[in-house]
């Protein structure tokens, strides 16, 4: 790779098809050498604005600069890199390094089906620093990967020297790699410099400035109106107390107290006008203080404990992980208030285990949620079908829980394309109405913000 040179973002704007409002509007980056984090809620465009960055993606308008080679590693890894077969084949010193830092197999490209996601986003990251991109834009890195799965990643995206943009609910991985923390919000975006910890202080430091500044500009607003009221009662009094009428017509000494208090008046200028310009700045100063509302995360899991002694039960069993793997299972039962984690490296069959679990419950389907670490496409749309199918009162419950999860239950109704941590929110959320006696959750975390 060449020198690093930095990237531009000049007044992009973008807007999903069928959406009613841009999803970016207007937005100018400066991304020096060194990785941007771009934080902010599920839904707010973070992955969009990778896809913009690297050119996979048109703006409505403004332009890109600076880039001449983007590689965009997307959240999902159903499709295998156009260039892991070559990857695995060169045998280049470099290459070859970093095939063994991530642990990456050669036999991998024709493996693919039965490798695990893990081990995908280690191939679809390795694929992506060995063709040392100008710009490489990874898109939730983490999701999916064990302790030392990710020790690896982290380890060699620290390496890479170009200008790279990084989304990712790891607060650890964001505060190791970032430089700079790119903040997206509704109607606005904020640059900070630093790390994520870092942002994020000056972030609420900002939001307690700004209280104090909204606290203090509402009482002003008080106090002025308070002496406006004031100052309109003095001057209704004082205009009957100068009026001449009824002054008999020779009465020459109080008509001349009368002009000499209109006088003192014109020269020290209308009180009442006084009140009026005091109230008028005082509104202007409360237009101008702003305070972010912020959601609070937060639910109540809305289970019910099952009359059964057990709600799964499992016969020793051999599980087949491939061609020549399988997974011996001893016979187990899952009593109604176990708690159980699984644990364990990439490829070791986690997943397939729980998938195991799903098919050996005898519970009826809507007593169990499951949430798997990726959701294919008839999954999504049989998802979005089941909400817009919902009743009235049932939809407000579910859009309820999915606002107590961070997101703007508005949006999302009007979204025809939902983010995956949106589409999580709403998987989970949809189970949870149904008060399910199991919960079996495969990474769950996966895709949410933070």
């Amino acid at each position: 790779m060449a020198y690093p040179t930095p990237v531009a973002l000049r007044d992009i704007s973008f807007t999903h098809s069928g959406s009613p409002e841009p999803l970016l509007s207007k937005v100018s980056l400066h991304l020096p050498p060194g990785f941007t984090a771009v934080v902010g809620p599920n839904g707010a465009g973070k992955s969009t604005l990778l896809q913009l960055a690297c050119g996979l993606l048109r703006p409505a308008s403004g332009r890109l600069e600076g880039v001449r080679d983007a590689r965009y590693c997307a959240q999902r890894t159903d499709m295998a890199p156009d260039e892991l077969h070559d990857f695995v084949n060169d045998w280049r010193k470099d290459a070859a390094r970093l095939r063994s830092r991530l642990a990456i197999d050669y036999d991998w490209p024709e493996r693919w089906p039965g490798l695990s996601h893990g081990e995908r986003k280690r191939a679809q990251i390795g694929v992506a620093l060995w063709s040392q991109p100008d710009l490489l834009a990874v898109d939730e890195p983490s999701n999916h990967l064990d302790a030392p799965g990710r020790q690896l990643l982290l380890d060699c995206l620290a390496d890479y020297d170009g200008v790279g943009l990084l989304v990712s609910h790891d607060r650890e991985l964001l505060d190791a790699l970032s430089t700079q923390c790119v903040w997206l919000l509704p109607g606005e975006v904020r640059v900070f410099s630093g790390n994520y910890s870092s942002a994020r202080s000056q972030y609420e430091q900002d939001q307690t400035r700004a209280r104090h500044e909204r606290k203090h500009a509402l009482a002003a607003q008080r106090s002025a109106l308070t002496d406006l009221h004031r100052r309109r009662e003095k001057a209704g009094r004082e205009h009957l107390v100068r009026s001449k009428r009824g002054l008999a017509s020779k009465d020459h000494d109080a008509k001349a107290r009368i002009n000499g208090a209109r006088v003192a008046d014109s020269k020290a200028g209308n009180p009442l006008r006084q009140g009026q310009t005091a109230l008028r700045r005082a509104q202007e100063r409360v237009d101008k203080s702003f305070v972010r509302k912020e959601r609070t995360a937060g639910f109540f899991l809305a289970t019910e404990r099952s009359a059964r002694q057990a709600v799964l039960v499992s016969e020793q069993h051999e599980l087949m992980l491939g061609p020549e793997r399988r997974l011996k299972l001893p016979g187990f039962m899952l009593r109604p208030s176990d708690r159980v984690g699984l644990a364990g490296a990439n490829g070791l069959g986690k997943s397939t285990l729980i998938r195991h679990c799903l098919n050996s419950t005898s519970l009826a389907p809507e007593r169990v949620l499951y949430l798997p670490q990726e959701l294919s496409a008839p999954a999504v749309a049989n998802t979005l079908e089941t909400v817009h199918a919902l009743d009235k009162a049932t939809l407000g419950k579910l859009m309820t829980m999915v606002g107590c999860l961070g997101s703007d239950p508005g949006r999302l109704l009007l979204s025809q394309s939902p983010s995956p941590g949106e589409l999580r929110k709403l998987l989970l959320a949809l189970g949870l109405l149904r008060r399910p006696h199991l919960i079996l959750m495969d990474e769950p975390t996966n895709h949410l913000d933070l």
